[in-house]
Protein backbone atom coordinates (compact mmCIF):
# COMPACT_ATOMS: atom_id res chain seq x y z
CA UNK A 1 0.00 0.00 0.00
CA UNK A 2 2.82 2.40 0.87
CA UNK A 3 4.47 1.63 -2.45
CA UNK A 4 1.26 2.51 -4.33
CA UNK A 5 0.88 5.82 -2.48
CA UNK A 6 4.55 6.68 -3.06
CA UNK A 7 4.26 5.82 -6.77
CA UNK A 8 1.12 7.93 -7.13
CA UNK A 9 2.74 10.89 -5.35
CA UNK A 10 5.82 10.67 -7.58
CA UNK A 11 3.65 10.47 -10.71
CA UNK A 12 1.63 13.53 -9.68
CA UNK A 13 4.79 15.49 -8.86
CA UNK A 14 6.26 14.57 -12.24
CA UNK A 15 3.05 15.60 -14.04
CA UNK A 16 2.84 18.97 -12.30
CA UNK A 17 6.51 19.84 -12.84
CA UNK A 18 6.79 18.36 -16.33
CA UNK A 19 3.61 19.84 -17.78
CA UNK A 20 3.92 23.31 -16.30
CA UNK A 21 6.15 24.77 -18.94
CA UNK A 22 6.73 28.43 -18.33
CA UNK A 23 8.64 31.05 -20.21
CA UNK A 24 12.18 31.62 -19.01
CA UNK A 25 13.09 35.32 -19.34
CA UNK A 26 16.56 36.85 -19.13
CA UNK A 27 17.38 40.51 -19.77
CA UNK A 28 20.44 42.70 -19.57
CA UNK A 29 20.37 46.49 -20.04
CA UNK A 30 23.39 48.64 -20.76
CA UNK A 31 24.36 51.03 -17.94
CA UNK A 32 22.13 54.11 -18.02
CA UNK A 33 19.72 52.72 -20.62
CA UNK A 34 16.11 53.87 -20.49
CA UNK A 35 13.43 53.27 -23.12
CA UNK A 36 11.95 56.74 -22.57
CA UNK A 37 14.95 58.38 -24.30
CA UNK A 38 13.88 56.86 -27.65
CA UNK A 39 10.95 57.84 -29.88
CA UNK A 40 10.87 55.53 -32.92
CA UNK A 41 11.92 51.94 -33.56
CA UNK A 42 12.37 49.76 -36.62
CA UNK A 43 13.14 46.09 -37.19
CA UNK A 44 16.29 44.79 -38.79
CA UNK A 45 15.84 42.00 -41.37
CA UNK A 46 15.30 38.46 -40.09
CA UNK A 47 16.70 35.60 -42.18
CA UNK A 48 15.18 32.14 -41.86
CA UNK A 49 16.91 28.96 -42.89
CA UNK A 50 14.03 26.98 -44.41
CA UNK A 51 16.31 24.32 -45.88
CA UNK A 52 17.86 23.54 -42.49
CA UNK A 53 14.65 23.42 -40.44
CA UNK A 54 12.28 21.99 -43.01
CA UNK A 55 9.52 24.23 -41.64
CA UNK A 56 8.41 27.69 -42.67
CA UNK A 57 8.21 29.97 -39.63
CA UNK A 58 7.82 33.20 -41.62
CA UNK A 59 4.17 33.63 -40.53
CA UNK A 60 5.17 33.24 -36.88
CA UNK A 61 8.06 35.69 -37.32
CA UNK A 62 5.61 38.24 -38.75
CA UNK A 63 3.23 37.71 -35.81
CA UNK A 64 6.13 37.99 -33.36
CA UNK A 65 7.15 41.33 -34.91
CA UNK A 66 3.56 42.58 -34.72
CA UNK A 67 3.27 41.63 -31.07
CA UNK A 68 6.63 43.21 -30.23
CA UNK A 69 5.62 46.41 -32.05
CA UNK A 70 2.29 46.48 -30.19
CA UNK A 71 4.00 46.09 -26.80
CA UNK A 72 6.55 48.82 -27.60
CA UNK A 73 3.79 51.16 -28.77
CA UNK A 74 2.03 50.58 -25.44
CA UNK A 75 5.28 51.76 -23.83
CA UNK A 76 5.15 55.04 -25.84
CA UNK A 77 7.32 54.36 -28.91
CA UNK A 78 6.21 54.64 -32.53
CA UNK A 79 7.23 52.35 -35.39
CA UNK A 80 9.33 54.23 -37.96
CA UNK A 81 8.64 53.66 -41.68
CA UNK A 82 12.33 52.92 -42.39
CA UNK A 83 15.40 51.94 -40.40
CA UNK A 84 17.07 55.25 -41.32
CA UNK A 85 14.37 57.23 -39.48
CA UNK A 86 14.46 55.09 -36.32
CA UNK A 87 16.50 56.01 -33.28
CA UNK A 88 16.23 52.44 -31.95
CA UNK A 89 16.78 49.29 -34.03
CA UNK A 90 15.46 45.87 -33.09
CA UNK A 91 17.37 42.73 -34.03
CA UNK A 92 15.46 39.47 -33.56
CA UNK A 93 16.98 36.05 -33.24
CA UNK A 94 14.72 33.02 -33.35
CA UNK A 95 15.72 29.41 -32.74
CA UNK A 96 13.38 26.43 -32.74
CA UNK A 97 15.02 23.23 -31.56
CA UNK A 98 13.36 19.82 -31.75
CA UNK A 99 14.00 17.74 -28.59
CA UNK A 100 13.47 14.07 -27.73
CA UNK A 101 12.05 13.18 -24.33
CA UNK A 102 13.39 9.89 -22.96
CA UNK A 103 13.22 7.84 -19.83
CA UNK A 104 15.73 5.30 -18.56
CA UNK A 105 14.72 1.74 -17.86
CA UNK A 106 16.12 0.29 -14.67
CA UNK A 107 16.01 -2.96 -12.73
CA UNK A 108 13.90 -1.50 -9.91
CA UNK A 109 10.91 -0.18 -11.84
CA UNK A 110 11.17 -2.40 -14.97
CA UNK A 111 12.33 -5.81 -13.70
CA UNK A 112 12.99 -8.57 -16.21
CA UNK A 113 10.15 -11.06 -16.68
CA UNK A 114 12.24 -14.24 -16.72
CA UNK A 115 15.42 -14.80 -14.75
CA UNK A 116 15.85 -18.59 -15.21
CA UNK A 117 18.74 -18.43 -17.71
CA UNK A 118 22.30 -18.35 -16.43
CA UNK A 119 23.60 -15.95 -19.06
CA UNK A 120 20.69 -13.55 -18.77
CA UNK A 121 21.75 -9.93 -18.38
CA UNK A 122 19.75 -6.80 -17.78
CA UNK A 123 20.92 -3.46 -19.09
CA UNK A 124 19.27 -0.13 -18.58
CA UNK A 125 18.64 1.90 -21.72
CA UNK A 126 17.02 5.11 -22.86
CA UNK A 127 13.49 4.76 -24.24
CA UNK A 128 11.96 7.54 -26.34
CA UNK A 129 8.62 8.65 -24.95
CA UNK A 130 7.95 11.83 -26.93
CA UNK A 131 9.16 14.75 -29.02
CA UNK A 132 8.71 18.47 -28.41
CA UNK A 133 10.01 21.84 -29.64
CA UNK A 134 11.85 24.46 -27.61
CA UNK A 135 11.63 28.00 -28.96
CA UNK A 136 14.05 30.78 -28.07
CA UNK A 137 13.55 34.42 -29.04
CA UNK A 138 16.35 36.91 -28.48
CA UNK A 139 15.69 40.63 -28.82
CA UNK A 140 18.56 43.08 -29.16
CA UNK A 141 17.88 46.82 -28.98
CA UNK A 142 20.57 48.77 -30.81
CA UNK A 143 21.23 52.51 -30.76
CA UNK A 144 22.11 53.28 -34.42
CA UNK A 145 23.78 56.62 -33.65
CA UNK A 146 26.24 55.11 -31.18
CA UNK A 147 26.14 51.70 -32.94
CA UNK A 148 25.86 49.99 -29.54
CA UNK A 149 23.72 47.31 -27.99
CA UNK A 150 21.65 49.03 -25.29
CA UNK A 151 19.47 46.12 -24.14
CA UNK A 152 19.22 42.41 -24.78
CA UNK A 153 16.64 39.92 -23.65
CA UNK A 154 15.75 36.29 -24.32
CA UNK A 155 12.60 34.27 -23.80
CA UNK A 156 12.65 30.48 -23.95
CA UNK A 157 9.93 27.85 -23.53
CA UNK A 158 8.49 24.62 -24.85
CA UNK A 159 6.26 25.67 -27.73
CA UNK A 160 3.06 24.16 -29.03
CA UNK A 161 2.61 22.62 -32.47
CA UNK A 162 -0.90 24.08 -32.63
CA UNK A 163 -0.85 27.53 -34.33
CA UNK A 164 -3.50 29.13 -32.10
CA UNK A 165 -1.77 27.95 -28.93
CA UNK A 166 1.61 29.11 -30.30
CA UNK A 167 0.23 32.60 -30.94
CA UNK A 168 -1.04 32.76 -27.36
CA UNK A 169 2.41 31.69 -26.11
CA UNK A 170 4.08 34.37 -28.26
CA UNK A 171 1.74 37.08 -26.91
CA UNK A 172 2.39 36.19 -23.28
CA UNK A 173 6.13 35.71 -23.78
CA UNK A 174 6.67 39.02 -25.59
CA UNK A 175 4.56 40.86 -23.02
CA UNK A 176 6.76 39.48 -20.21
CA UNK A 177 9.95 40.19 -22.17
CA UNK A 178 9.03 43.82 -22.95
CA UNK A 179 8.05 44.40 -19.32
CA UNK A 180 11.71 43.72 -18.44
CA UNK A 181 12.91 46.73 -20.50
CA UNK A 182 13.72 49.64 -18.16
CA UNK A 183 11.78 52.86 -18.69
Amino acid sequence: MRKLILSTACLLLWLFTGCSSSTSIHSEPAPGFGLSTYRQFAFMDVDTDLEKTGRDYQGHVHFLKQELARQLELRGLKQAPTTEEADLLINLGIVVDRQVQTRETDIISDPPRYIGQRRYTWQSREVEVGRYSVGTVSVHLVDPVQNELVWQGTAERVISDKPEKLREQIEKGIERLVSEIPS
